[in-house]
């Protein structure tokens, strides 16, 4: 990921974070590949399911002089009361988590009413011969490096009870920006 994270995946984080304001929840901080890219002027808490992750994210806050409150937790229950951010943001995670509507159910929950949900994921194409390539494969990729590459993220994002505002396809049909309300 090194070479498209420079050249590419960091040119759709930065899109992504710049619909961020307010009070912040990054739902799955993992090594903080997101930090660089907070907007001057929000409140970030972010969570992680995996110590050695939030290590990781601690040490790169620290290093780029980032303030950040970083904390364990699972997106499945989230420890925060109902409506406490004015955006979540998640990048990379629900492509790999189990129940993915259920974890959207509770961004959906800890986001404030009239706020905003952004996500940057990787999906199931819509294009026919595309996405029974991806179901093909998806045995083979959850078993190299645990993403499904074949969710049906917007179906998943409505049945959460988010409503969809946009999308934006970055490559292809694959790779999307979305941005949900509760």
């Amino acid at each position: 990921m090194g070479i498209a994270e420079k050249r590419v995946v960091g040119r759709w984080r930065a899109r992504l974070w710049s619909g961020a304001q307010g009070r912040v929840l990054e739902v799955g901080v993992g090594t903080g590949l997101n930090i660089p890219y907070y907007p001057p002027g929000t409140e970030v808490t972010a969570v992680d399911l995996s110590p050695g992750m939030l290590a990781r994210a601690r040490r790169r806050a620290a290093a780029m002089g980032v303030p950040v409150d970083l904390r364990l937790g699972d997106a499945e229950r989230l420890d925060f009361l109902d409506a406490s951010f004015d955006t979540v943001v998640a990048t990379f995670v629900f492509c790999s988590v189990p129940d993915p509507v259920q974890r959207l159910r509770e961004v959906r929950r800890v986001c404030r009413p009239g706020g905003r949900v952004l996500l940057l994921e990787h999906m199931r194409s819509d294009r026919a011969v595309v996405g029974w390539v991806l179901d093909v494969l998806n045995p083979l990729a959850v078993r190299m490096g645990s993403e499904n590459i074949n969710r049906r993220t917007l179906d998943n994002i409505r049945a959460a009870g988010l409503e969809i505002v946009e999308v934006e396809n970055l490559w292809s049909d694959i790779f999307r920006r979305i941005v949900a309300t509760p």
